[in-house]
This record gives structure tokens, sequence and C-alpha cells, in this order.
């Protein structure tokens, strides 16, 4: 897999495994599938969550010469039980660093899997990454074309890979590589008619 799988911050991952080790912690949360896995859970395939701030419409964004904006939200883990992963754990920057946030399962876990399999055939190294477009309610793939970029940083780049994850937005094909360049004005046209949503990725 020609993926550059960036290390996540080491308080991400110890609040992670912290929450593994917590009966209340896998009780409480509403992954049947976390509770009835068993032997041990790892968490696997670290991934940096970012939130997109600001699309222009269609060419504005090109025209000003300004990127879009990205910030880092969060790192999600794949937890895996054996050879499946059968949740998620999400670790947030807070203000008093990182911490684990929440477990969870559901389609965009298995459709992260689904395009993270995707990768095994292309032949470029890339820096994958998360990136939510919370106005569309949309998660993809975005797979990072500098793999020596922090990985909290780095701005979309125009040859960079977006994998829209399924359920993605009516217009937008799920599970389809997009060029960054060819997708950002299609979600800048989005934009324009989409009612903001505020609820976390999930």
């Amino acid at each position: 897999m020609p993926l550059h799988v960036p290390p996540a911050p080491a308080p991400a991952l110890r609040s992670v495994l912290a929450a593994l080790s917590s009966p209340t912690a896998v009780r409480d949360a509403r992954t049947p599938a976390l509770q009835a896995a068993p032997g041990p859970l790892t968490p696997e395939m670290p991934l940096p969550l970012h939130t997109l701030d600001l699309v222009a419409p269609a060419g504005e964004a090109a025209a000003a010469g300004r990127a879009p904006r990205t910030r880092l939200t969060g790192w999600r883990f794949l937890i895996r039980s054996g050879d499946r992963a059968v949740a998620a754990a999400d670790a947030m920057l807070t203000a008093d660093g990182w911490a684990f946030s929440r477990f969870f399962e559901g389609p965009y876990l298995t459709a992260t899997e689904r395009a993270l399999r995707q990768t095994e055939s292309l032949t470029t190294p890339y820096q994958p990454r998360l990136l939510w477009v919370a106005e569309l309610y949309m998660l993809a793939l975005w797979l990072h074309e500098d793999t020596r970029d922090d990985a909290a940083e780095g701005a979309l780049g125009p040859a960079d890979i977006l994998v829209p994850l399924a359920p993605a937005p009516p217009g937008i094909a799920a599970h389809r590589p997009h060029r960054v360049a060819d997708l950002l004005p299609v979600i800048g046209l989005r934009l324009g008619a989409a009612p903001p949503l505020l609820r976390a990725p999930a």
C-alpha cells in the first residue's frame, strides 16, 4: 500500500488506549460490535481529521490565489479485533491537550476501510488523512501528495486526491477518486445551496 501513515501524537494514542482498557468507556459506547469483540483490541491506522473551513465558489479561490483552509480537529483510529475493524475511536484537541472523545461504528467506518483498500492499486505514495466538510455532512479520505508534511498542517494541493465516503451528498459520487482541483468547484457549488449542519462526523 503506497501510504505513508503519519504517527499520531502520543497523548492522543494514550487517551484511546486508556479508553479501551476502561470497561465503563467500552460498555457505555453505542458500539455493539466493539462490546462483543473477542480478544485484544488495538488502535491502528491513525488518521488526522481535518475540517474544511472555507471553500470559495467555483473559480473564485483560484482567481484569488488562495488555497482552501483546513484545520486539524482530531485523530481517528481504527479499532481492530483480529483481522477486522470493529469500531473507530476519536481523540480530540482540547484546551488541556489531546483527549479521548468517543467510540463509534457505522457506515463511515466501513467506507473508510473500503477507501483505504482502494489505495492498494495506486503507485504514487500519499499521506492519508480525513477531510470533513460540515456544511455538506461529507467525509472524504484525503490523500495528500506531500508525504513529508506535518500531518497537522499542509493545505489541500491541486494534485491531492479526495475519495468521498459513503454516504456522500447528492451529486457527489462516493468512493470515486477525485483530484482536489476537480472536486473543490463541485463542493463550492453545493455549499451555495446547502444549509449548515452542526453535527460531528460519525
